[in-house]
């Protein structure tokens, strides 16, 4: 029982490691990033064309490894190489459109309109005026505020917290 748990235990971990192993390119020049967040200090760089390693996938943040240096960039930064076929490409692939037929899609989405709205849509100066109405200047939104028991509070800008 002992051999064959720390045979699966063995194979688990090698699979783990071919899938550490994905590679791609940079589509684009992009710098790396400590952490998965858009203002989290720079580590490094990327340039465009540049062959990565994809060490690991974060919400829509890549883990990458270039020319020596360790970081994280956009989902959309690498394209991965067609070779290989391991979960992290299919996750990879699903993730940036690249799946299925190998064509890449682009897609773009507005909440609530159609594509039949949007190539009929005109425009309606009655409407714009009527959005314009809704409009006050700063001091009458101040003292809407203050009559509403709202007060202004400054916070200092939010850096990320400890992981």
């Amino acid at each position: 029982m002992i051999k064959k748990s720390l045979f699966w235990l063995l194979t688990a971990f090698a699979c783990s490691q071919a899938v550490a192993a994905e590679t791609g390119v940079a589509l684009k020049a992009d710098q790396l990033r400590a952490d998965t967040f858009s203002d989290a200090k720079v580590v490094g760089s990327v340039n465009k064309n540049d062959a990565v390693e994809i060490l690991n996938k974060k919400g829509a943040w890549l883990q990458i490894k270039a020319a020596g240096k360790t970081g994280w960039v956009r989902l959309l930064t690498v394209k991965r190489n067609s070779a290989g076929g391991n979960n992290v490409a299919g996750v990879v692939g699903v993730a940036t459109g690249r799946s299925g037929t190998g064509k890449v899609v682009s897609t773009t989405g507005i909440r609530g309109l159609s594509a039949e709205d949007l190539k009929t849509a005109q425009f309606n100066e009655a409407e714009t005026k009527k959005l314009e109405s809704y409009t006050v200047n700063a001091e009458d939104a101040k003292q809407f505020a203050s009559n509403g028991g709202l007060s202004s509070h400054q916070y200092p800008y939010f850096t990320g917290g400890a992981q």
